[in-house]
């Protein structure tokens, strides 16, 4: 009088004691007796155990032995409060025998144990949920018997369940596992929902479900689609039935309740049956054989007609001749189904195993006043060929000296077809819809041409991209010095560096002088066009006519950033480097160190006498006076004419006035011959 739910399976099963999770009552003995197929082991897993202990074990306790009958030998004995059983207690052999015995006590739930065959690593127990795992995704294996009333679940598929839901019983609820057998879950963890919805489904009732941090779904098969008729794929002339319900109302018009009209979600009255008996049925004819996984019904669905069926049973044939009962493995009763408890609500009942078969059909056995109902039937083609006939199984083993080994024998006879054994099919399958090419020497070949071509495709992309690389950098070198992109690179001072001349004897720079008379005779606005009649060699100053000061035209490049003036540039702000500007050197004579360049019209001014030194308007580097190896821009022109080749130049500050030499020394640009269209005097 101790036994509380149990659900003694093939291969897995549930116990708990009396009244848990309430107290157990006092002086109550309850014993199992758990058999497994022969050659397999038992494990056993405590979910909950809270067993009075103050007695040392003596009048409340729990023990589990070897072997079943006078021949059994103890494994262990247990009690204690809140006692947490590390790891699985495991058998010797196929049998076990788990007692428990309850004295006088005032507290204590019990306990609640699942237990498997031993090559099921991961059992779990009815007991444990989602939050419990911190894996993503994981597989576990949950026990025969979970439906139980004191679990409860929140949410439906395939939206997903609440992480404080049961992992078993929401299993059994998705249809991913049977009550009867248990079965192996594949779980994922993903991110919560507000709002959890409730549904029955398997006999299981999912409760409406409060806002959580995560939930949980299954990976499942994938034969869950509806098989047409709510779509219409299946015919009116494939749905048939034994009686239909017709009347006449009020009006007198005639209202028939034909079987086509039991499509799910369908307006519009349901099929109803003219006598209300457990021998009418309703028949789908799905045109050949389908793997079917489910079924949802629902009730009339009209208000001022309260029908619908609340249990039933489910037939299938292959040739509608011959009709076979669907049974649970193990079980040699038919399987009842339970139906609707209203008539609008949809349930949805699972076949674990799926059925195989053409012809389904439908025997209500309870119902609600009258026969009526709608249908939805879940699964998908089923294209592997036909399973062999149950006569051609092999015969089930002997019992071994006890009754209940009888179940192992008719384990899979009810199904009939309802379990496959491909194992043993000798024949081909039929594959359809396939897309493999037929020829292999075919596909060979095909790759043997490709396979260079595409190599040759790629290296010829490489190639040209190399060389247009180097055609790219080629170019830069090539440019002239002032290239206006080169110089917006970061860091152009230091790569102008590549172009400045070297230092040698033989290109020492010799003065040049020339007549400001003939200077004189050139007219202001004969200085452009002098200045671009010969690209120089290097920059060129941008000033003309009678312009006193460089501005944002001058040939020296302001710092980057904000375009300065000529009155906020500082070339020597900056650590003073040894090098050769890439304009104009420094003239070897200390002087002003801003001198700005002037452009003056010469033929205002009187002669200037020779020899007077220039002074640079560049400050030198360093405390020595540089050598005389400049960089001056060659300011010559080579037009047809010798009489206007002369160029306008800058005169040198603080040097000009009355009395000045007619000539002027400038420095000839280095690397560069002196040219023949110069005076040397």
């Amino acid at each position: 009088d101790g036994c509380g739910h149990t659900i003694l399976g093939p291969e897995s099963g549930t116990l708990a004691s009396i009244n848990y999770p309430q107290t157990s009552p006092n002086s109550t003995v309850c014993e199992w007796e758990i058999r497994v197929k022969p050659g397999q082991q038992v494990q056993l897993k405590f979910g909950d155990f809270d067993i009075d202990d103050s007695d040392s074990c003596h009048s409340s306790y729990l023990r589990v032995h070897n072997g079943i009958g006078s021949t059994r030998t103890e494994i262990g004995k247990y009690c204690g409060f809140g006692f947490q059983m590390d790891g699985l207690i495991t058998s010797k052999s196929n049998e076990v025998t788990v007692q428990f015995m309850s004295g006088i006590h005032t507290s204590g739930r019990g306990f609640l144990a699942a237990y498997s065959t031993t090559d099921k690593s991961d059992l779990i127990t009815c007991l444990d949920n989602a939050s419990q795992f911190s894996e993503p995704e994981f597989n576990k294996y949950c026990p025969a018997g979970c439906v139980i009333p004191f679990a409860h679940i929140s949410g439906t598929i395939p939206h997903g369940y609440r992480d404080s839901s049961s992992l078993c019983m929401a299993g059994v609820h998705a249809g991913v596992v049977s009550n009867t057998l248990g079965g192996q879950i594949n779980v994922v963890i993903s991110k919560g929902i507000p709002y959890y919805e409730g549904s029955l489904a398997n006999n299981v009732t999912s409760k409406v479900g409060p806002l959580s941090t995560s939930l949980f779904t299954f990976k499942t098969s994938g034969c869950y689609g509806t098989l047409g008729m709510e779509s219409g794929v299946i015919p009116d002339s494939q749905i048939t039935a034994s009686s239909i319900l017709e009347w006449s109302d009020q009006t007198g018009q005639v209202n028939i309740w034909k079987p086509e009209n039991a499509r799910l979600k369908r307006h519009g009255p349901p099929w109803a049956a003219f006598v209300s008996d457990e021998h009418q049925w309703l028949q789908i004819d799905l045109n050949k054989e389908k793997r079917i996984t489910g079924i949802i019904t629902t009730g009339s669905t009209l208000a001022e007609y309260y029908y619908y069926v609340s249990a039933y049973r489910i037939l299938y044939s292959d040739d509608a001749q011959k009709w076979t009962v669907y049974r649970e493995p193990g079980i040699d009763k038919d399987k009842v189904f339970q139906g609707n408890t209203e008539l609008y609500q949809e349930v949805r009942n699972n076949f674990i195993p799926p059925i195989i078969a053409r012809y389904f059909r439908i025997n209500p056995l309870k119902w609600h006043q009258k026969i009526a109902m709608k249908v939805e039937l879940l699964g998908c083609q089923f294209s592997i060929g036909r399973a062999p006939k149950i006569t051609m199984l092999p015969p089930p083993p002997p019992p071994q000296n006890n009754d209940k080994n009888d179940d192992f024998s008719d384990d899979f006879i009810h199904s009939v077809k309802t379990l496959l054994q491909t194992d043993k099919t000798t024949f081909t399958p039929e594959i359809k819809n396939t897309t493999v090419t037929p020829s292999v020497t075919k596909d060979v070949a095909l790759a043997a041409v490709l396979v260079p071509v595409l190599v040759m495709v790629f290296t010829t992309l490489i190639l040209i991209l190399v060389c247009a690389w180097h055609w790219r950098n080629r170019k830069k070198k090539t440019e002239g010095t002032y290239d206006l992109p080169y110089w917006d690179r970061a860091g152009w001072w230091k790569g102008m560096k590549q172009f400045l001349p070297n230092k040698s004897a033989e290109h020492e720079e010799t003065p040049v002088r020339y007549s400001s008379s003939e200077i004189s005779r050139l007219r202001p606005r004969e200085v452009p066009t002098m200045l671009q009649t010969e690209s120089a060699e290097y920059a060129q100053p941008l000033v003309g006519g009678i312009v006193g000061t460089l501005h944002q035209r001058s040939t020296f490049k302001p710092e980057e950033g904000k375009e300065a003036s000529y009155a906020d540039l500082d070339p020597y702000n900056s650590p003073i480097q040894d090098v050769y500007h890439a304009y104009a050197e420094p003239l070897p004579i200390t002087g002003p160190e801003y001198a700005t360049p002037i452009v003056m019209d010469m033929s205002s001014h009187p002669s200037t006498p020779l020899g007077i030194p220039s002074i640079s308007t560049f400050k030198a580097a360093g405390n020595q006076a540089p050598s005389l190896v400049g960089a001056y821009n060659k300011l010559l022109s080579r037009t047809d004419s010798a009489s206007s080749a002369q160029a306008l130049y800058d005169t040198p500050k603080g040097q000009l006035g009355p009395g000045a030499a007619d000539e002027l020394v400038y420095q000839v640009p280095q690397s560069v011959a002196h040219s023949t269209g110069s005076k040397d005097e």
